[in-house]
Order: C-alpha cells, then structure tokens, then sequence
C-alpha cells in the first residue's frame, strides 16, 4: 500500500517525479481531446452504423485512457529499477490498442468517415500502449516492434479497402509516433533517472565523508593512545618483576612513569576529542548562508563572531549548524535572518526563518536536537529558546552571557597566585594585574579592553535573564 505524503514533506526530486507523472498521465486525456475527439466528431456519416462504431471507438479510447494511466506508471516505475510491469496490464493495454484498430478499420470499410479523417483518432490509439511500451524495451526493439506495427496496420486497412492516399497518411502517421513516443516520454523518464543518480551519488557522498571522519578520528586515536598504552603495558610489567626481586624503590619509580604517561594520555584524549566536536562559528555561519543560499532560500548574514572565546563560538556554532538543517528539512522557508548582536548583557545568536508549519523542531516537538543545543550552551552558561514567532515564522535564540572588558578566567573562586588577580570579588577580576598574566594598565577592565569572557557560574541566573532581555 503507498503512503500519501503531503506536499512540503517530500524533497526537490521526489516533486519533480510527482510532476512528470502528472504530466504523462494527463497528455493520453490532451490527445484523446485534441486528435481522436475533434476528428470523430466533425467526420462520422449520419447515420446509426457510423454513430454506432463511432461511439464504441469513443469507449475504447477512454478505456485506453485509463488502463493507460496504470500501465504508464508501472512502466515508468520499471525503467526507474523499482520492479517489474505487471503482465496484465501490457496485456490489457494490447488488447485495447487491437480493438481501436478494429474499429477505425470498420469505419473505413463501411464509409462511415465522410473526409477520411481517420488518421488522427490512429495516432491517438497506438500512443496509450507505445508511450508505456518506449519505457519498458530498449531504444532499438521499441523502433524494431514500431516498424512491424507500422506495416501490420497497413496491411489492415489495405485490407479494409483504404484508398492509397489514405495508406499513405496511415504511414506517415505511424512513423512519426514512433519519436514522438520516445520524445514525450522516454527523455521525460531519462531525465528523472539522472536526478535521481545524482541524488543517490549525494547521499553516497555523505555517507563517505561520514566514514572518512570516523576513520581519521579513529586513527588520531590510535596515534596519541598506541603508543602510550604499550610504555604503560611495558612500565607496569617491569614494575611488578622489580616488586617480586624486592627492589621497591625502583618499582615504585616505574609506576610514577606510568602515572604520569597516564595523565598525558588523558591530555592527549581530551585535546583529540576536543578538536573533533568544536566547529568555528564564523566558518558555520559562511557555510550555512552558501548551503541556504544554493537551497534557493535567501540567507541573510549578520554580525562579527571575532573576539569571542572559542567554547562560546564553538557552542554558537553548533546551534547555527542545527538551525541551518531544520530550516532545510522542515516546512518550506523562502527566506532566512541569522544575526550576532554583542551587549553589555552578553551575545545572542538568533535563526528566523519563515515558511514553517506545523511543530517540527519547536518546543516539546520530538527529536533531540534542541536538547542536544542546550547541553550545549549549558556548558557556556547560556540558554536557548525556540518556538514560533509569528504566522509561519520560526525563531531559535540562544543567548550567553558574554561580558566585554572582563578577564578570561577559568571560573575559579577567588584571587590566588595562579591567575594573578590583586584582591577582588569572586570571579578573581580584581582591579589590578598579578605577576603570571603580565597584563599592563590597559588589560583591566576599562575603555582600553576589548576581551570576553564567560562570567563566573555563580552569576548564572542573572546573567541569562539579562541576556534574553
């Protein structure tokens, strides 16, 4: 059974299959209106014979018409490799295009076309069954089986006492439908195909770029822990064979090696792992306008991220990467804004998009992405909001208090020789320079300052609220 989806739910190409499917399907009713209907009716004798055989080639056509319509699709479906075309409807379909043949034939033979204008309702009847069949057999067997056809069917109306003229024109009809089937239908169906290549070559190409990563992490990986984790194996084995023969000192001297090569594997670890999850926020903000952009969304970029502390950026990042892709994937969004402001209050990162629908991404929608965000910004101190602003406009805020002229500071407690703060509040941003940072009068806070910081922790609460302000 197929599942209807609707149309915002389905991507560029499968829009494209849908229209060149309605196209196929609608061009046998255009003929069937535009040649088989016209003719018959402006050329039939008046009489009952002729509006008899008149009507029933009608039926046949619409009938044609409509196990067309299923033939068409199954057939489109087998030149796209989704499976075979059902027996009976090739059959089907053959039968009925033998029936028009026997009609036009009969009215012919009985005169019942005053101008002999038969020709057009010909060319309608073989275009129901040659569109679907120029799908299902190659390029050559579809020319081959159309010049078998074409001298079949003028032996039928020869038969049927057809004047020579009119043979000709029943000719020169076939003949033309043969390209004219593989111009309508066969290109329409190759041009789908391509797309549908490249689709799959896109997602191919994902999926590899996906496993190139996991490949260079998995060998940073190996790199910084191999090495180490044979010296530990080593170091430890030696240890316990000096603690067997008694000499404790020297065993104890090989387990501070091995704690210490433990300690710089586990910097190592961290500084491998940090550099594969951070992004840099004015690269993502680049690449989401470029990715927008050639989306045919129209993307618009504000604000300077230079100045910022890397977490802050990194965490920022991430949000416009997140936003970026549920702008793509969800509703149908014409236009972007992105912008940075900076504050006294801290900087905010806002994503508005327009041509949402439904709760896709929102608050309490499913979906971890958001809740991945927050972690995120948790770990900044910062917040995120998102929901709908508007009728079909979607906004993502996430804010962090971010403050200009403070000291970088690592969120300790108070001053302490370590970060050479002079006696101060909490957050060790004492008014004057200590002896290890070496920043001279125009490193403290004043209008000489140009650095951020993420505040103290313990200033959390009032900080985001200022920011959302």
């Amino acid at each position: 059974m197929r599942v209807r989806r609707r149309w915002r739910d389905r991507s560029k190409v499968e829009r494209v299959e849908w229209q060149t499917r309605t196209m196929l399907r609608a061009m046998n009713w255009l003929y069937l209106v535009a040649w088989s209907g016209t003719a018959l009716a402006g050329t039939l004798r008046h009489d009952g014979l002729a509006y008899t055989l008149g009507a029933c080639l009608a039926g046949v056509n619409v009938a044609q018409c409509v196990v067309g319509h299923v033939h068409l699709s199954s057939a489109l479906d087998a030149y796209l490799g989704r499976g075979p075309v059902p027996r009976g409807h090739t059959r089907t379909a053959a039968a009925l295009l033998l029936a028009a043949l026997g009609l036009l034939a009969a009215l012919v033979a009985t005169g019942s076309s005053d101008d002999g204008l038969f020709v057009l309702p010909l060319l309608f009847a073989v275009m129901p069954f040659g569109c679907a069949h120029a799908l299902i057999v190659p390029v050559r067997t579809f020319v081959r089986h159309g010049a078998f056809a074409t001298a079949a069917t003028i032996g039928l109306f020869a038969a049927a006492g057809a004047e020579v003229g009119q043979l000709v024109g029943v000719a020169v009809v076939l003949v033309l439908s043969v390209p004219l089937q593989l111009l309508t239908v066969r290109c329409s169906a190759w041009n789908l195909s391509v797309m549908w290549e490249s689709e799959r070559a896109r997602e191919t190409k994902a999926r590899l770029a996906v496993a190139e990563e996991r490949l260079r992490f998995g060998r940073d990986l190996h790199d910084v822990m191999g090495r180490n984790l044979s010296v530990v194996a080593l170091k430890s084995e030696l240890a316990a064979q000096l603690a067997r023969r008694g000499d404790v000192e020297a065993a104890v001297a090989q387990m501070v090696e091995v704690q210490r090569i433990a300690r710089e594997s586990q910097k190592d670890v961290r500084d491998v792992v940090r550099g594969y999850r951070e992004v840099d926020l004015a690269v993502e903000l680049v690449g989401a306008q470029g990715v927008l952009d050639a989306a045919g969304i129209a993307c618009t970029v504000t604000g300077d991220p230079a100045g910022l502390p890397g977490e802050v950026q990194s965490a920022l990042a991430w949000v416009v990467r997140e936003a970026a892709t549920n702008v793509l994937r969800h509703g149908d969004a014409a236009a972007c804004r992105v912008s940075l402001e900076r504050g006294d209050e801290g900087v905010v990162l806002t994503v508005e998009n327009d041509g949402a629908e439904g709760a896709a991404g929102a608050e309490g929608g499913v979906g971890s992405g958001l809740a991945g965000l927050r972690e995120r910004l948790a770990g900044v101190d910062g917040s995120l909001d998102a929901g709908f602003a508007g009728e079909g406009v979607f906004r993502v805020v996430a804010a962090v208090p971010v403050t200009v002229g403070a000291p970088v500071v690592g969120g300790g407690g108070g001053a302490g020789p370590e970060d050479g703060a002079g006696p101060g509040p909490e957050d060790g941003a004492g008014p004057g320079p200590g002896p290890e940072d070496g920043a001279g009068p125009g490193d403290g806070p004043g209008p000489g300052s140009a650095r951020f910081a993420v505040r103290n922790p313990r200033s959390r609460q009032g900080d985001v609220q200022g920011a959302r302000r």
